[in-house]
């Protein structure tokens, strides 16, 4: 039997041999300084939230104001470990939203309060300002037995020592010396303690990555599986109750002119007329199923020019806003290009809206953003089977992530963000 030791990663082997000690020291000197005043704000949040929690549920304001402060200085604490060491850790993220409206935001706030991440994060800036308070201690004992090393050159006296004791001037070097050299020893010992104590608390295990890993692949295996399944269902309907009896009507109409050829042929040409009408009707309705599975344009000339076609064939007025530089992957693309047509669909067909503005971007990181907002009559819902719930999973298995806001009266707004490289 084999065995394979995984070697640490470079951020982890650099952080090795280049500790960063009095940079650690004045991080945590400032934490010290600062910590006693955010714990403060805190503890004062959630002593207010609790005492107001019965009164007309006023405290509910105050605990969901303790959950986005948590979740600031948690992302705050991972952003200075990660600048500190050099780490390779990812930006601490809150809690995607998995339901549409009031009900689903609550539920996203009580997920993200019981984040496992974001509480290794607090007791990491905790464990800090902790240690930051010490090392202010030890700060001036190393300025205290500093002057005592240059106390003879002042005095010849006895001088008072630490612990309430006196000793002769001429102790006051050693003293100093050995003061300086234990304070220094302190604060370097304290910098290299939290440098432990944050690789282990702010970098993921490895066992937590594969766990993650395997949890998004299966989250993304399960949206690519209801998608197509969503997709086969609307192509199923929409060929069932459009096109095929169109092409029923069109045999039969054909099968009437064929009898009245012969003896009534000005009826018959009417007849062959009618079913030349279907037929192109058909045709048009089979072309927008197809561009429905598959938009060549898409692929031809890229987003911007697809979403400009969707739009110019748009009931309702389209305010069209795409700023992209270049190309994103095929499968980030479709997902964006399908949300955005499924939504104006909606919009044109239940919503009443007069207008509709539509906004693409490729934020930092590398992540293509959409936003589709109507002034429609609002009440939108995610059902299963139907449009919306086909465009969350088609952006659940691309990688993104997926929420609308559709209050009664309106307006709606549905926003998709995918990694370009999905």
């Amino acid at each position: 039997m084999t065995t394979q030791t995984a070697s640490p990663p470079p951020s982890v082997a650099r952080t090795a041999t280049r500790p960063r000690v009095f940079l650690t020291i004045l991080h945590l000197a400032a934490l010290g300084v600062i910590g006693a005043l955010v714990i403060g704000v805190v503890a004062a949040l959630f002593g207010t939230g609790v005492g107001l929690l019965f009164a007309f549920g006023i405290g509910v304001v105050f605990l969901v104001g303790l959950v986005y402060a948590l979740f600031g200085i948690a992302w705050f604490e991972v952003v200075r470990v990660r600048g500190l060491y050099d780490l390779d850790v990812p930006d601490l993220t809150l809690r995607r939203r998995l339901a549409p409206g009031f009900g689903g935001w609550i539920r996203q706030i009580g997920r993200q309060s019981i984040d496992g991440r974001m509480w290794r994060a607090l007791a990491n800036f905790a464990i800090a300002c902790v240690l930051g308070a010490v090392v202010i201690r030890l700060f001036w004992g190393l300025v205290r037995s500093a002057i005592y090393a240059f106390t003879p050159l002042f005095t010849s006296g006895e001088i008072d020592a630490p612990f309430g004791t006196t000793i002769a001037a001429g102790w006051a070097p050693v003293l100093g010396i050995v003061g300086v050299a234990a304070s220094l020893a302190g604060m370097i010992g304290l910098a290299l303690l939290h440098r432990v104590i944050a690789r282990g608390l702010i970098v993921p295990s490895r066992a937590a990555e594969l766990t993650e890993k395997v949890r998004t692949t299966s989250a993304q295996r399960e949206g690519a599986v209801r998608a197509a399944d969503v997709e086969r269902t609307r192509i199923e309907r929409d060929l069932h109750d459009g096109v095929q009896p169109r092409l029923v009507s069109v045999g039969m109409t054909l099968g009437l002119a064929q009898q009245k050829i012969d003896d009534d042929p000005a009826a018959a040409k009417e007849l062959i007329s009618e079913a030349h009408t279907s037929t192109k009707a058909a045709i048009t309705e089979l072309r927008q199923l197809a561009r429905g599975i598959h938009a060549s344009v898409l692929d031809d000339r890229g987003l911007d020019a697809a979403l400009s076609a969707l739009a110019s064939r748009s009931h309702i007025p389209v305010h069209l806003d795409v700023r992209m530089n270049g190309r994103c992957s095929r499968d980030a693309e479709a997902a964006v290009y399908f949300s955005i047509a499924e939504s104006l669909t909606n919009a044109a067909k239940h919503s009443r809206a007069s207008e509709c503005r539509v906004v693409v971007r490729v934020r930092d990181g590398g992540t293509l953003w959409a936003r589709v907002e109507d002034n429609g009559i609002g009440g939108a819902q995610v059902q299963p089977g139907g449009g919306l719930d086909g465009i969350s999973n088609r952006v659940l298995a691309a990688g993104g992530t997926f929420r609308i806001d559709s209050p009664q009266g309106g307006p709606t707004s549905l926003e998709a963000s995918v990694p370009c490289a999905s």
